[in-house]
């Protein structure tokens, strides 16, 4: 840059500044301060200048210092937004505000730089910063830049963007500008660690390795017709999956939180917590579970038994139960992969005789006896309902807190549940040619003795005994409700009563981290307006069981009939099986029920812990506790030190991954999302199932989305998408379109006219609680929150899997 504009720009430093100064993103906006940064570390960047926000702000264009830095510079040159909210680490803006190529002349500079200030305002730019929760006063500042003659441009992608892969990057490339403004198609070359590349793709290889050195990068670049690189934008890959811890050789990690209803990210104490629990639970099983925090989120580290000779014949078939199709397809395509081969050193599943010894007593005892072990179980249920003690001080309480914060690993609980898990899924192949897969579903559905059903039943009731409150509950925000609820505000319409028995539940619930409902009701007030929507009593949830009973029964009397003309010895023996589901299987609800009274317990103990460091300034609130885990929380009680500050980032790493909609179901150590390799296979669709995301829109050749079909039935109505179910609402005969389903969500399906979920099992919650209503659900559908449209008229076909347009 002349020094004659140097000297000048002095003069007028808050609105015109040169690029290479602008370090500040309150000045000079984002992009211009990452460009800033790239000059400071000697990368070829083109030379420009930057009208600064104070102008944006003022509303006046400073045309005379605009002049005098363009003719210094010379044209052409290229326009850029540069918005004090753009190019941040979780949020790009990409394409968000407006940019302008080969502007040539003043006039011309000042009408792109007009423009690029009013795109801070356009729709799409709102509707972006909205989503990405960025508030408060946002600047706009522009760049103009010498405009690079390109013979070649495009992005380099420093980690592959598609399967999150960190050994690789993704090269991008076509002439002149048609990459970068999209009109052209564009040359692809992926970039591997180990693989060598001569002329500009070496040159690129190492300009994207010096500028990604902190994390990944998406950088735009140009070649002029020199064959000189220019850097012409760098901003950080915001899409890519947080990365596994860093661990020796290459592993492999199964997502572990939908299993218990639970996609978004864990508070650190939650997930802590979570870690125990789960050691504890699996050690009482004679296993040992390597639980990794990724993103927030629970993952299993599986590269032991996958590569143990034993453990990883059966892997696939175990995930059957639990984790579903998608993960046993992702741990099919790993089991291929040479990097898992077998070794006889990899750590499998260690037997343990004596725990073998008790799980076959205990599931003997409870099949032979269904009605006893029930009991059994009820009375370990009632020993987890405690009250916890306060005790005096706050090492007491952290104490209190490290002895019971894994709750009771009871096998009067653990064995029944198993018992019935094992009976449920026995009868298939028995009956194999005998019965189809939907008529068992059908055996299994409208269970008795689950816990689940009956919270949601019991709502139900209250809600049809508050109707002569509609006109309160259905217009008032369910927010206000609640709070009018905590001041003795509203009528009493048996909301305590019911909040005494179920109000340690709540959304996330296994998060020792999230409020509960007897906490925070709002959740509850908005399933209560929901149920009051429902007007035709053949809809109304009790009718539905009892319908779903009645069938499910007729069912099995039917399929004895059948196996008693065609399969006496193994057909007798799957009806025996079906009967003790039913009579075992809806307990499987009641473990975690239980456990969620020592949640309770110990989050409790934990606020309180929290108040008192609150007023000792060492938080800024209560909950702030949720955001350190025991050990920080022993330390700062024994050397106090203020930890508000840590606690703030904390929050903002746990509000930007609570904005992610997509969670990998299998990881490997490098990023890579296993499923994108099944989609990138030969012959796949786009999802990986041969269909096509458009033919739910009516243009595909197929028509729909493929799932797999876990409650029977066909059902048409609109679509409504819930990511919260404290805010849903929900209109009879809507069908519900979520990611994953917890105990909390299902009051929602009372009301609901089938599911469609992108995670679960069979014998997961959500379809098991979608059965026992008789409404049809198809799980594993990945992306379905995204591609279908809200309010769009579909068909859900729990018999195919099938999700197609009505």
């Amino acid at each position: 840059m002349p020094d004659s504009f140097l000297q000048y720009s002095c003069i007028v430093k808050s609105i015109v500044i040169p690029l290479s100064e602008a370090t500040d993103v309150e000045v000079a906006g984002g992009k211009a301060a990452g460009l800033a940064e790239l000059i400071r570390r000697g990368e070829r960047v083109p030379p420009g200048f930057v009208v600064t926000t104070e102008a944006h702000r003022t509303g006046a264009l400073p045309e005379a210092e605009i002049i005098a830095a363009y003719e210094e510079l010379g044209g052409p040159v290229a326009v850029r937004s540069s918005a004090t909210a753009e190019d941040l680490p979780d949020a790009s803006f990409a394409g968000q505000h407006s940019s302008f190529l080969h502007v040539d002349g003043v006039p011309a500079l000042h009408e792109a730089i007009v423009k690029c200030w009013e795109s801070l305002h356009s729709e799409r730019a709102v509707s972006y910063r909205a989503a990405h929760d960025v508030t408060g006063d946002v600047g706009m500042a522009v760049i103009v830049q010498r405009m690079v003659a390109a013979e070649r441009t495009g992005v380099l992608f420093t980690a592959n963007p598609l399967t999150g892969n960190r050994t690789e990057m993704l090269v991008e490339a076509g002439s002149g500008t048609s990459v970068v403004d999209g009109t052209a198609d564009a040359d692809h070359h992926v970039l591997t660690e180990a693989g060598g590349v001569e002329g500009w793709l070496e040159e690129l290889k190492r300009a994207g390795t010096r500028i990604a050195d902190r994390e990944p990068m998406d950088i735009e670049w140009a070649l002029d017709g020199d064959g000189t690189l220019w850097i012409l934008q760098a901003r950080p890959i915001t899409t890519l999956f947080p990365l596994p811890p860093a661990a020796p050789g290459t592993r492999v990690y199964l997502e572990f939180g939908h299993v218990q209803g639970m996609l978004q990210p864990a508070t650190p104490m939650g997930m802590a917590n979570l870690k125990r629990v789960i050691a504890a639970m699996t050690a009482s099983l004679g296993m040992r579970a390597e639980i990794v925090d990724i993103g927030g989120r629970l993952y299993g580290d599986l590269t032991g038994p996958a590569r143990h000779r034993t453990t990883r014949k059966r892997l696939v078939k175990l995930l059957a139960v639990d984790f579903g199709p998608r993960a046993q397809a992702a741990m099919e395509h790993v089991l291929t992969d040479p990097r898992f081969a077998p070794a006889d050193t990899a750590e499998g599943v260690k037997p343990d005789l004596r725990t073998a010894g008790r799980a076959l007593s205990g599931i003997t005892r409870a099949l032979a006896r269904p009605g006893a072990a029930r009991r059994r179980l009820q009375a370990a249920v009632d020993r987890l309902e405690l009250t916890a003690a306060a005790p005096a001080d706050l090492s007491q309480k952290l104490a209190w807190v490290r002895s019971n914060d894994t709750g009771d690993s009871s096998e009067d609980i653990t064995w029944p549940i198993v018992a019935g898990l094992l009976a449920a899924a026995a009868p298939g192949p028995l009956l194999k040619g005998i019965a189809e897969p939907s008529e068992i579903h059908t055996v299994l559905s409208g269970l008795p003795h689950n816990v689940t059903i009956e919270m949601d039943l019991a709502l139900w009731r209250l809600a049809r005994s508050a109707d002569q409150h509609r006109d309160l509950l259905l217009g008032t925000p369910p927010s206000e409700l609640a709070a009018r609820f905590a001041n003795g505000d509203l009528p009493d319409i048996g909301l305590a009563a019911f909040l005494d028995v179920y109000g340690h539940r709540g959304a996330a619930e296994a998060d020792l981290g999230v409020p509960r409902w007897y906490e925070d009701p709002a959740p509850v007030f908005a399933a209560i307006a929901n149920y009051l929507r429902v007007d035709d009593p053949d809809q109304s949830p009790e009718e539905r069981f009892r319908r779903t009973q009645e069938k499910a029964e007729a069912m099995l009397l039917d399929l004895a009939r059948r196996v008693r003309r065609r399969r006496p010895v193994r057909g007798t023996l799957a009806v025996f099986l079906l009967r003790r589901a039913r009579a075992l299987l809806g307990l499987r609800e009641s473990g975690k029920f239980a456990g969620l009274y020592h949640l309770r317990a110990v989050r409790e103990q934990l606020l309180l812990i929290g108040a008192e460091l609150t007023g000792k300034d060492i938080l800024g609130r209560a909950d702030d506790i949720m955001f350190l885990d025991l050990d920080e929380v022993a330390a700062v009680l024994e050397k106090p030190t203020d930890q508000r500050e840590l606690v703030a980032q904390r929050r903002a790493v746990h509000a930007r991954e609570l904005r992610r909609r997509h969670v990998p179901v299998a990881l490997l150590s490098d990023g890579t999302d296993v499923e994108t390799l099944l989609l990138a296979s030969p012959g796949a669709g786009p999802r990986g199932d041969g269909l096509h995301d458009g033919g739910l829109r009516g243009d595909g050749p197929h028509g729909g989305l493929r799932g797999v079909g876990a409650s029977a039935g066909r059902a048409t109505g609109p679509a409504r998408i819930i990511h919260d179910p404290a805010t849903a609402h929900i209109e009879p005969g809507d069908v519900l379109v979520v990611a994953t389903t917890d105990p909390a969500w299902t009051p929602l399906f009372l009301t609901a006219s089938a599911l469609v979920s992108e995670t679960g099992a069979i014998m997961a919650h959500g379809p098991t609680v979608a059965r026992e209503y008789g409404i049809p659900a198809v799980i594993s559908v990945p992306g379905a929150t995204t591609v279908i449209e809200p309010g769009q008229l579909i068909t859900v076909d729990g018999a195919s899997g099938t999700v197609t347009a009505a």
